[in-house]
């Protein structure tokens, strides 16, 4: 847990406005909130867990469990969804093998539906870790899979 003592003593304010930063870095460096991480940033705020749970569900960038190297999310808005992303959705399912929250059994591939990604003119939208696709096909699917295989 020395990397989480290294972020909190980035913040030498110690006040809840950081909650938020504080979390993002320690997802970005963990890559999810472990339930020790969260009890360690409530010790150090002053803040009970509940409270930092409570933000962290409240808001979809948070995890609290690993993915995999590649992280596939596929926007579920109502725009999205209007631009036939159920097909996408179905595609990826059935060429990874996984469900919705599921990670593929050599680690490579998880899969989230998520809501708006803010790209409604442009759907459907997916994202594979920070890397956006927009106006995905099923044929593009066949291609974002394969890139990321080979990654």
């Amino acid at each position: 847990m020395i990397e989480i003592d290294l972020i909190l003593k980035k913040y030498t304010f110690v006040q809840r406005d950081n909650l938020i930063p504080i979390l993002q870095e320690i997802q970005e460096t963990l890559g999810f909130l472990s339930t020790n991480s969260i009890a360690k940033v409530g010790e150090y705020l002053n803040m009970p867990t509940s409270k930092i749970y409570g933000l962290a569900t409240f808001y979809n960038q948070f995890r609290f469990e690993i993915k995999a190297k590649h992280h596939i999310r596929i926007c579920n808005g109502t725009s999205c969804h209007l631009h036939t992303n159920s097909q996408i959705i179905r595609e990826f399912k059935k060429h990874l093998n996984i469900e919705n929250g599921e990670m593929t059994k050599d680690g490579l591939f998880s899969l989230e539906e998520t809501t708006c990604m803010g790209a409604c003119g442009l759907g459907p939208v997916v994202a594979v870790n920070n890397e956006y696709y927009t106006k995905v096909t099923s044929e593009k699917v066949c291609k974002i899979i394969e890139y990321y295989s080979n990654k």
